[in-house]
């Protein structure tokens, strides 16, 4: 080896241990401006509410503010893709849902990697969806949707806040287990959703209990069953769809991801202001009484859930036919 070779050896690593020490410096000063929590629904529903709760709470840990951008469209494919191709900085945040491990699954083909494309931060709850109609509803309980729709196959309409959420595989999981058959009707956030089965466009919605319980508490809809496969204990008056059905469970969750490259230092940060906005009693308050439990963990242990129901769905798409409409 020569001196001279050397020489740039000793100054290529120079180099490189100040951008090392650059980079860390940067790190550490994250964040220095405005947040982004992409939430891939329209406003209004219950992704939209838990999100807006959550921003708070993560302002006040961050010290910047946490702005809330709706980007609905696609089954969440829009709002993921936004964030996928955003810069792995930490300052762009994907709200994420059942879809993002359902989507792989159910799409030809998706304009990110879901395996490769993210990096995650932190689940955040977990909670069943409710089988919601409206108040003066002719269908009072599980067992008469059944009836009902065996008798108009095909009459019978469900709306979800769009393909590939856990309303609309929820519905498709009921059709295929119960041997019915019912009419899909998607929209670009629960928000929509509920909007028109109040104004009698739809006749149902396996809608999230995030957010139908307000609509429900209000008595404006009725609750007939719950997705889990026992009845959740906030919801401890609702039966679970599983006692007509059996063998139905369907789950609904919310975490938090990044961009994949985004730097350890700057996960761990929005990891620990989202435990810390998890823990407030305005977050807890919105959701346990839904039904929701609070999960806040590490990032490793959103990343195995959602392997795990990744490979979950597929099985059950695949088992089930199961299309996007």
């Amino acid at each position: 080896m020569t001196l001279t070779f050397r020489s740039f050896l000793q100054r290529l690593a120079g180099c490189l241990a100040a951008t090392a020490l650059a980079a860390s410096a940067a790190f550490a000063g994250f964040p220095d401006k405005p947040l982004k929590l992409v939430v891939p629904f329209a406003p209004g529903g219950g992704t939209d509410a838990i999100a807006r709760a959550l921003g708070v709470g993560m302002s006040h840990a961050l010290g910047q503010p946490v702005v809330i951008d709706n980007k609905p469209g696609a089954g969440t494919i829009i709002g993921s893709d936004a964030v996928a191709k955003s810069s792995p900085d930490g300052y762009s945040v994907l709200v994420s849902t059942f879809a993002h491990a359902v989507n792989p699954s159910l799409m030809a083909k998706l304009p990110y990697d879901t395996q490769k494309g993210f990096a995650p931060v932190v689940l955040l709850a977990r909670g069943p969806n409710v089988l919601v109609v409206r108040a003066d509803s002719p269908y009072k309980s599980v067992a008469d949707v059944v009836a009902a729709a065996r008798s108009n196959p095909g009459k019978l309409t469900y709306a979800s806040q769009g393909n590939g959420t856990s309303a609309h595989l929820a519905g498709e999981m009921f059709t295929n287990l119960a041997k019915v058959q019912m009419t899909h009707i998607p929209y670009k956030g629960a928000g929509p959703a509920l909007t028109d089965l109040l104004g009698g466009q739809v006749d149902m919605m396996f809608a999230t209990a995030a957010a139908a319980s307000s609509q429900v508490a209000g008595g404006k809809l009725r609750a007939m069953g719950v997705t889990t496969p026992r009845r959740a204990p906030a919801l401890k008056d609702v039966p679970a769809i599983a006692e007509t059905v059996p063998g139905y469970a369907v789950e609904s969750w919310y975490g938090l991801f990044v961009p994949a490259a985004t730097p350890s230092e700057v996960i761990g940060k929005l990891n620990a202001a989202a435990k810390k906005a998890s823990e407030s009693a305005e977050f807890r308050k919105l959701l346990e009484p839904e039904g929701l439990t609070v999960s806040a963990g590490t990032p490793a242990e959103l990343g195995e859930f959602v392997a795990s129901e990744t490979a979950r769905w597929s099985r059950i798409v695949k088992e089930n036919n199961v299309k996007v409409d």
